[in-house]
């Protein structure tokens, strides 16, 4: 406790309103020096004990001599509001300052004054209270503190973050065991409305910068109104796994989902969801990361398009092709056909006009074959001349039809290309029965042979008829 004397700083106040001044608080910011000057008129009648201990003071004298070092830094700022009071005419006041010990040690001050009666007047004498608050103020920093971190990891973390409210979702799970369900699955598989519902039951409460990102939003509210957009397609899918997950008491999985950014462009995402430690018994705050797995997912398509396909001609390769073969010898699907072609000249292309004129061939080839075999039929290339087309459950009726139609679109295509048109020799075997496929693409083998010697002996005979 403190009495102190404040009689001058009265008389200051009279000059101040006779200069003129009527808002105090701003004339006094405007130059804290004039803060300084009040200070400085402050007398100290009497300290107790406690101030003294409070303070590491000897004595009073000790204390007053040495106000200086008590009374410092950003203790001007937090002195205008008790001036200003104290201008208005009121006689207690309070506020929060910070203060020194006189071994420099900060102190939170938690500080109230009152005007002693019969010295409303002159302010001769006002008792100052300041109780010592520096652990609650400590703790109350140290809370901002970890608050700001917390709040800087979740805004700033490269991985989209989203905080949520599942309460309404286990209030509809636990609904369903009172109702006495047991098999979770069998009945989300029968009635599909429940994940639906459950879906629309999720109430988002933050979302973080690299979520907007990710989903091509330019902030919380566009994306918040077109979650829809988002969680699409599979997504009820992935949603009915993970409420099974929750249904077995997991509170902790992941797995890979898809969504959609707001520009319709797919988005592969690692989903790892979390409930909050102490929030176990109602998911009232859970968190759901999304890691964009995107661009490994592409690469992981790449890489089996490359194990499956021929990059030069975009057709599926010969391993491929192998493989399709064994699931058609295994299939009990009847009639099944093969069409074996070979492409004529490339050897002479390759020897006349470079590779890159026998690539194009190939290119060509493979862009004709594409157009025309479509699924359940696969066109492959098998060699380096030579290409597949697989029709499972197609007679031979069908593969003459698509051997015209490959004809024709070779026509088109030897339009613009007139200088160096595509040529083929084909053959064709249909399985009968259950004749190995092996025996089959044999006999269409051999089909092929005959077409391409006929094939090289008209083209001998036209080039001896012209020489």
């Amino acid at each position: 406790m403190w009495i102190e004397d404040f009689s001058d700083v009265a008389r200051q106040f009279e000059i101040w309103r006779a200069e003129g001044v009527t808002d105090l608080r701003s004339y006094l910011r405007e130059d804290l020096n004039r803060v300084a000057t009040c200070s400085q008129k402050i007398k100290i009648i009497a300290v107790n004990a406690k101030t003294l201990e409070l303070f590491e003071a000897d004595s009073t004298e000790h204390l007053v001599t040495n106000l200086e070092k008590i009374f410092r830094g950003d203790m001007l700022e937090s002195h205008v509001n008790e001036l200003v009071e104290l201008w208005e005419g009121k006689t207690v006041f309070s506020s929060n300052a910070v203060n020194y010990s006189l071994s420099g040690n900060r102190l939170d001050i938690q500080l109230r004054g009152q005007v002693l009666p019969g010295h409303e007047r002159d302010l001769s004498r006002l008792l100052i209270t300041t109780e010592d608050v520096t652990a609650r103020e400590e703790a109350r920093r140290n809370e901002v503190k970890n608050r700001r971190y917390a709040e800087g990891i979740f805004e700033h973390s490269p991985v989209s973050l989203w905080i949520e409210d599942f309460s309404h979702v286990k209030r509809l799970i636990e609904d369903a065991r009172f109702r006495g369900i047991i098999d979770f699955r069998t009945f989300l598989d029968v009635h599909p409305e429940f994940v639906r519902q459950c879906m629309s039951e999720i109430r988002v409460i933050d979302i973080n910068r690299a979520t907007l990102e990710l989903f091509c939003a330019s902030d919380r509210n566009m994306l918040l109104k077109r979650l829809s957009d988002v969680f699409r397609g599979e997504m009820e899918k992935h949603f009915k796994e993970q409420l099974i997950e929750l249904w077995n008491g997991n509170l902790f999985h992941h797995r890979e989902v898809v969504n959609y950014a707001l520009d319709g462009s797919e988005r592969h995402v690692l989903m790892q969801f979390s409930v909050f430690p102490g929030f176990e018994r109602d998911w009232s705050l859970v968190q759901v990361a999304l890691t964009d797995i995107t661009a490994r997912k592409r690469a992981e398509a790449y890489l089996e398009y490359l194990g499956k396909h021929d990059v030069l001609t975009r057709l599926h390769n010969r391993a491929f092709y192998t493989e399709e073969l064994n699931r058609m010898e295994r299939s009990s699907l009847h009639p099944s056909s093969v069409i074996i072609i070979d492409l004529n000249g490339l050897k002479e292309a390759n020897d006349e006009l470079g590779h890159d004129a026998g690539d194009s061939l190939l290119r060509r080839m493979g862009e004709v074959l594409n157009g025309v075999v479509s699924i359940p039929n696969k066109a492959a290339r098998i060699g380096g001349d030579e290409f597949a087309v697989l029709m499972p459950g197609s007679d031979r009726q069908a593969a003459i039809s698509m051997m015209e139609t490959i004809s024709e679109l070779m026509k088109i295509n030897n339009q613009f290309y007139s200088n160096l048109p595509l040529s083929i020799s084909w053959g064709i075997a249909t399985r009968d029965g259950n004749e190995p496929m092996e025996a089959v693409v044999k006999r269409a083998d051999t089909a092929m042979y005959e077409h391409k010697r006929a094939f090289y002996a008209s083209a001998r005979k036209q080039k001896s008829s012209i020489g």
